[in-house]
Parts: C-alpha cells; structure tokens; sequence
C-alpha cells in the first residue's frame, strides 16, 4: 500500500470515528458522558485536519472553490429574508 492509499484509508477511518463521536455527544444522556464524546471528537478532528493538512499539502486532496454566483444561491436559499 503506497502512503497516498494509506493516508486515504486514514483519513475515511477518522472521518467515520468523528461521525460515531458526534453522535454519541448528541445522544449523551448526562453531562460526563456528552463531555467525554465531545473531547474525542474535538480530537478526532484535529486528527482529521492533520491527515486533510498533510494530503493537501502533498497534492493528493484538491479541492475546487465554487463560483460566488453559486455560494450567494445556496445562501439565499438557506437565509431568512
């Protein structure tokens, strides 16, 4: 497995361990519990931001900023007027 694949397969992984966190913290039933769900997941997306960090850095994740014609639309659609 080259590091591409492997830093790839991380960051899915971390990805799907801050969607169980988050949702544990929103189904927590006491205070200690959602405390401790919402430490993991502000780890785990630090974690996250390294690996996106690093991908990026390297080429291997690429983004592609959108249009403003296309950000004020969906804006607009989720704004209250």
């Amino acid at each position: 497995m080259d590091d591409k694949k492997l830093m790839e397969t991380m960051l899915y992984a971390v990805k799907s361990t801050c969607d169980l966190y988050l949702h544990g913290a929103i189904e927590s039933p006491t205070g200690n519990v959602h405390g401790a769900f919402s430490n993991a997941l502000d780890e785990a997306l630090e974690m996250q931001n390294q690996i996106y960090s690093k991908m990026s850095e390297k080429g291997w994740y690429t983004t592609t900023p959108a249009p403003q014609a296309q950000i004020d639309q969906t804006a607009n659609k989720f704004c209250c007027q």
